[in-house]
This record gives structure tokens, C-alpha cells and sequence, in this order.
């Protein structure tokens, strides 16, 4: 059985929406910047033919890779309802050391959706920049690789560490509060 470290929710909290506001403000200055000098210029290459920085025009009004365009109000209301999913979750989460790395994930997943969010309420669309040429892969910004990566470290996490069949009581409803996440 897992021995069990407590850690301070308030500590989890303020590390986790710290974290994610630092990534929000690098998301949405490194847009202001690709605004400022990649739109109308051409790309711009970071590693020749590999990884260029380049502006998408038209703008992204849809959402990954640029599906279903202009549904910004659509998106919006699912962004609010993925916040509300994703901080359920972190309040759920035991705040133990053994759940931190889930926690993060919930941190990073939330400050990729924040940052696309942003974009469609203030901008109408999404600013997308990054580029890898080599594979001719769609153009995406931080908050997609934010959500992206939170995504692979979810099912890793949960394929290789959160492997117990007790690991994801505390979502069940029905299983008491007795310090223990065992059965009862």
C-alpha cells in the first residue's frame, strides 16, 4: 500500500495557478509578438528546414489544426465548461506527493485552454505561428503544445504511475472520506 504524504492544498493551489499564469502570459506574449512581426512578413526559420516561425493567415477562428471555423461562441461556451471540468478535477485530487504530477497536468492543461480562450473572447480567433516545416505540420502556438503535452503526460501518467486499482477512488462519489483512498 502507498504511504501517504500530505502536502498543503493552499501551497498546490498557488504553485498551480502560478505556473499557469506565467505560461498564459508566455502564450499570449509570444502571440502579441508573432502579430506584431511575422504577420505580412514571410517565415521566419529557426532551424532550416526544420522548425520555422510563421504567421497563419487567415487566422485560426476554428479550433485543433483549424476544424470547424467560426464557431468562436460555440468554443467558448466548451472552453468554460473544460474549466470547470479541470478545476473539479484539482479540487478532487488528493493533495498528496503521490498526486502532484496529476495536479500538474491539470495546471498545464488548464493554462493551454486559457490561452486559446483568451484569444477567441478578445481576438475572434486563435493566433497560430509555429511551424515544423520537416513534417509539414499544421501551424500551432504554446497553448496547443500547453494541451498537447498535458495530454501525453495524462496517459502516460496514467499508464505507467496511476496503475492501482484504488488510484482514481477519490472520483467516486460513493467512497467516504476516511484519510484512506482504500476501500471501505
Amino acid at each position: 500500500m502507498r504511504k501517504e504524504h500530505p502536502v498543503s492544498s493552499r501551497s498546490c493551489y498557488a504553485l498551480g495557478f502560478l505556473t499557469a499564469a506565467i505560461l498564459v502570459f508566455l502564450d499570449q506574449y509570444t502571440k502579441i509578438l508573432a502579430a506584431a512581426h511575422l504577420k505580412g512578413n514571410s517565415s521566419f526559420s529557426l532551424l532550416d528546414g526544420v522548425l520555422e516561425l510563421r504567421y497563419l493567415y487567415p487566422e485560426n477562428r476554428g479550433i485543433a489544426f483549424g476544424m470547424f471555423q467560426g464557431k468562436v461562441e460555440l468554443f467558448s461556451v466548451i472552453s468554460i465548461f473544460l474549466f470547470g471540468v479541470i478545476l473539479y478535477f484539482c479540487i478532487k485530487i488528493p493533495k498528496e506527493r503521490y498526486y502532484i504530477p496529476l495536479l500538474a497536468v491539470c495546471f498545464l492543461m488548464f493554462a493551454g485552454a486559457a490561452g486559446n480562450f483568451i484569444d477567441r473572447v478578445f481576438r475572434g480567433y486563435v493566433i497560430d505561428f509555429i511551424y515544423f516545416s520537416l513534417i509539414d505540420f499544421p501551424v500551432f502556438n504554446l497553448a496547443d503544445v500547453y494541451v498537447v503535452c498535458a495530454g501525453i503526460l495524462l496517459v502516460v501518467l496514467v499508464l505507467f504511475k496511476y496503475r492501482r486499482e484504488d488510484d482514481f477512488d477519490f472520483l467516486d462519489r460513493q467512497i467516504k472520506k476516511d484519510g484512506a483512498h482504500g476501500k471501505n
